[in-house]
């Protein structure tokens, strides 16, 4: 067997100059800025690059789950992301033909946080990149658009990127990239994805809390009609809609103009009626074309790629983001010592891969098993009817030893992971 690559650019106690780091993360969403700051907190020497000026993104998941308070519980930050504007989801409503279906209860789990925390993910970005500033080792670079990998002596040595006053290089011992499901680091390294699940469109839209709102016990509601899915999120000021429609649909329905959707809308919650009136124009839908993949390698000499960068989760469960941190917290605590040592081998890229992959494996096979059983069958029906939900989910849901199983392995991950000190 071939020896691990070996580098050796400037250690972390060497005056760096500007064009140096020593890890470069590009992609300052949750799995870069997580990263980041625990590698910060560590005084590795960290840039963190994000393409654009801000951290808000219309699209952008802000389902942080138990697992990633408990992180930031770690790292001293769950009291003051509780401050951010936010809403708690418990046990969210599904509408069925026998009648309303809870298909998940995390108040029995056994965790500080039985609740999912809905909160907007702009707001948590920027709570841990200034939680990150506050060390001398962290530096956020915005507006920093990667045109490039630097390579040589075999391997990626850093990044060229390109600002408003020209193109810039970065070089450094570590490469991360965290850059989302269309990856621009993946895509110069020439790593390929690999599907998992079949993908589907969702339109993304807000509608307005009005003085006389719809109970929805567990801030969730969800429901199926004419081969159309919605699920809508209580947002406290307004409900956050998802609209769940067939692969390749959308041209067809949006033909019909935007009353055909508001139309839908209510044909499965007709208690939307008033709400669904501030629909007017499809400049206030968005449309996401989600799908899962995983990369069957995740490194290469000096790169490293985490979150959706490396297996892009499908939107069931909302498990993203927090997969992500995940990876960040073992990628932060696998790689420090390499890093402030100066020397990053691929034996130590892989074992990042290896004890991340099989949890990702394992929700990604739970993801497409309940996309191809509920999801697909509920998008290929024509007929007006409430969601059916599958006779063993239901057994499932009921007996007490695995009743929480699906619930804590969303919740809390496959294992659970903590912050090294």
């Amino acid at each position: 067997m071939a020896a691990a690559q070996v580098f050796d650019p400037p250690v972390h106690h060497k005056i760096l100059k500007d064009d140096e780091t020593v890890c470069c993360i590009v992609g300052g969403g949750p799995a870069g800025a997580m990263l980041a700051l625990v590698l910060a907190r560590r005084s590795v020497r960290v840039t963190l690059l994000e393409m654009h000026q801000d951290f808000d993104r219309e699209f952008r998941g802000d389902t942080v789950h138990p697992s990633t308070l408990e992180i930031l519980d770690q790292l001293g930050l769950a009291e003051r992301v509780h401050e951010l504007p936010s809403n708690k989801i418990s046990a969210p409503t599904l509408l069925t033909t026998r009648g309303p279906f809870t298909p998940f209860d995390l108040s029995r789990l056994k965790t500080k946080y039985r609740y999912i925390l809905m909160v907007h993910q702009k707001d948590l970005l920027v709570l841990l990149t200034q939680e990150a500033k506050k060390y001398s080792s962290f530096r956020l670079l915005m507006g920093a658009k990667v045109t490039d990998l630097i390579r040589e002596d075999g391997g990626v040595r850093g990044v060229r990127y390109q600002m408003e006053d020209g193109i810039h290089e970065l070089r450094a011992l570590l490469t991360v990239g965290a850059d989302g499901r269309f990856s621009r680091v993946r895509h110069l390294a020439r790593i390929e994805p690999v599907g998992t699940s079949p993908p589907m469109d969702v339109l993304w839209f807000r509608l307005p809390h009005l003085a006389e709102e719809i109970d929805v016990p567990g801030g969730a509601f969800g429901g199926f009609a004419f081969g159309h899915i919605l699920g809508g999120f209580d947002r406290k000021d307004y409900w956050q809609v998802a609209f769940v429609i067939a692969k390749g649909s959308y041209q067809s329905l949006r033909a019909e103009g935007i009353g055909g959707l508001r139309r839908r809308i209510l044909e499965i919650e007709p208690r939307l009626a008033k709400n669904a009136e501030s629909l007017t124009d499809w400049h206030q839908v968005s449309l996401l074309s989600v799908e899962s993949s995983r990369c069957r390698r995740w490194y290469e000499p000096g790169l490293l790629l985490i979150g959706d960068a490396a297996h892009a989760m499908s939107p069931v469960g909302g498990v993203g983001i927090n997969y992500a941190v995940q990876d960040a917290v073992v990628a932060g605590n696998l790689l420090t010592k390499p890093l402030l040592d100066g020397r990053v081998t691929t034996d130590q890229l892989r074992s990042v891969q290896r004890k991340r992959e099989w949890p990702v494996r394992i929700i990604q096979t739970f993801q497409t098993q309940l996309q191809k059983r509920v999801i697909a069958t509920a998008l290929r029906a024509k007929e007006q009817e409430t969601l059916h939900i599958p006779w063993f989910i239901r057994a499932f849901a009921r007996i007490p030893f695995l009743r929480d199983v699906p619930p804590r392995m969303m919740a809390l991950g496959v294992v659970r992971v903590r912050v090294e000190n």
